[in-house]
């Protein structure tokens, strides 16, 4: 009997993504691993673990690959999609191709329609038959835990060539052994997975031949609308990510610095006119790097709309924060940070959420938060907040506010939209500023606040006047103003 296949997985829950490390022997490969990968080195290091390859099942859409970080630290050899039209140097894999680690032997499956290069890694024992059943397979974007990888990413023109070839390759996932584990790489909150993904991140065949609705709807006339059905949008940033991974990401070797700036300096960093004036007194000490940097403000919603630096937008530093940054600036767009307390663990969970997806100039972060601004005597904005019980409570007194609803087309769709409400999805927002009502004060709603807050925050900016829903959001609208109407009736 062969070895038992050793798998440490890694979450990344911002992405909504996985990586591997798969061991034996004292050997290990990584699988689809991210771009801050000394994490993932840490952990081999520590078991004593020699990593001798990079295995990427697809070039990745939503994150920068760590392959480059991997070799460059180990010299681990880079095994990627022969036509994933990689420029760097690697090896190239297809249908297939084998590679050993210690005892384990992984086997390349061409699995496409997630992507057109996408690959399957099917692991087995290096001295099992041919046909002994795998233990598991590194499904990457195709076969997910309640679902699959959607296939749109690649735009329009490729749908109906990807979603066909999903099907082949889900088919023949379906025909392995029940048992066999699947270790996917898109879970989730990940944006390239039809529908929701299960919260569990690795399943077995068995599983998802039972629960999973896509692979159920291979083999009927709905599997179109399963797959492609209810997709969300995703964030803009996704259009930079496969150039770069195919270029091949610039080596950073680790975390990048962040300078701490204080309150003059970082206003400097902000406002190009006051660099300007700097530049023309002849005074460079006063002139720090990154004059018109956006000042992204990672606090929580309710206090960011009590005190913020006029002109900052509000993303609050959760899970999906530099998704957000990626959706709303233009792409690797200068920005300076302003973060909760502890600001320094906080500075360093924002410039590594930044990292993974290719946004490098973070030109500073505000020392001693908004409480150091504030203590320097430098102006702050604030606007009200408000719950959705406040607006029920205002529909029933035959006074409701002007709503503006900042959720995804796809919620309005399945869940409905308040009557009377403006809709402009958040990421929309930027562009679409003319649309919204200049001479009344405009209520900002989403379906649980931080979309509302990003949307508030830009709102404030352009001089509007606003009011954030931060507590609730639209769920149950419709119970809530059946009973208002029936109470007025």
């Amino acid at each position: 009997m062969g070895p038992t296949m050793d798998v440490e997985l890694f979450t990344t829950e911002g992405l909504g993504d996985a990586s591997y490390l798969v061991a034996s022997d004292g050997e290990a490969v990584l699988v689809d691993p991210q771009r801050d990968a000394w994490r993932f080195l840490d952990a081999a290091g520590k078991r004593g673990l020699r990593v001798t390859r990079v295995l990427e099942t697809h070039v990745h859409n939503d994150y920068l690959s760590g392959a480059l970080e991997i070799r460059s630290a180990t010299g681990a050899e880079i095994v990627a999609p022969a036509r994933g039209l990689y420029q760097f140097p690697h090896l190239g894999a297809d249908e297939g191709t084998i590679v050993e680690v210690g005892g384990l032997r992984l086997t390349a499956w061409a699995t496409p329609g997630h992507t057109p290069e996408h690959l399957s890694w099917v692991v087995t024992a290096a001295d099992a038959p041919g046909e002994s059943p795998p233990e598991g397979i590194f499904s990457g974007g195709s076969l997910l835990v309640g679902t699959a990888g959607r296939t749109d990413l690649l735009g329009e023109a490729r749908v109906d060539e990807l979603s066909t070839l999903q099907r082949a390759t889900l088919r023949r996932l379906a025909r392995l052994p029940a048992g066999t584990r699947v270790f996917p790489t898109h879970g989730a909150g990940s944006f390239c997975s039809v529908g929701p993904a299960a919260p569990s991140r690795t399943t077995t065949i068995g599983q998802e031949l039972t629960g999973n609705p896509v692979l159920g709807a291979i083999e009927g006339t709905g599997f179109r609308d399963a797959l492609l059905d209810g997709l969300g949008r995703f964030p803009a940033y996704y259009a930079q990510m496969a150039p770069l991974n195919r270029a091949g990401p610039r080596v950073l070797g680790g975390l990048p610095p962040t300078a701490m700036l204080d309150p003059a300096r970082f206003a400097a960093a902000r406002f190009a006119a006051a660099v300007a004036a700097a530049a023309a007194a002849g005074d460079a000490d006063a002139s720090p790097p990154g004059a018109g940097a956006t000042i992204v403000d990672g606090r929580r919603r309710a206090a960011f709309a009590a005190a913020h630096i006029p002109g900052s937008l509000n993303i609050e530093l959760d899970e999906s924060f530099a998704a957000y940054v990626g959706w709303l600036l233009p792409f690797d767009a200068p920005v300076a940070l302003v973060m909760p307390a502890p600001v320094g663990g906080a500075v360093e969970e924002a410039v590594t959420q930044l990292m993974r997806i290719g946004f490098e100039h973070v030109v500073g972060a505000l020392e001693g938060g908004i409480d150091a601004w504030q203590a320097d005597g430098r102006p702050i904005a604030s606007y009200p907040t408000a719950t959705m019980d406040d607006v029920y409570a205002e529909a029933a007194s035959g006074s409701m506010p002007p709503l503006l609803d900042v959720r995804q087309p796809i919620e309005w769709r399945d869940d409905g939209v308040i009557p009377g409400a403006q809709t402009i999805f958040v990421a929309d927002l930027p562009a679409r500023l003319g649309e919204v009502p200049q001479d009344r004060p405009i209520t900002v709603a989403c379906k649980a606040g931080s979309r509302a807050a990003i949307a508030a925050s830009l709102l404030d900016a352009a001089g509007v006047d606003v009011r954030l829903i931060a507590e609730g959001g639209q769920v149950g609208w419709p119970e809530r103003f059946a009973r208002i109407a029936s109470d007025r009736a």
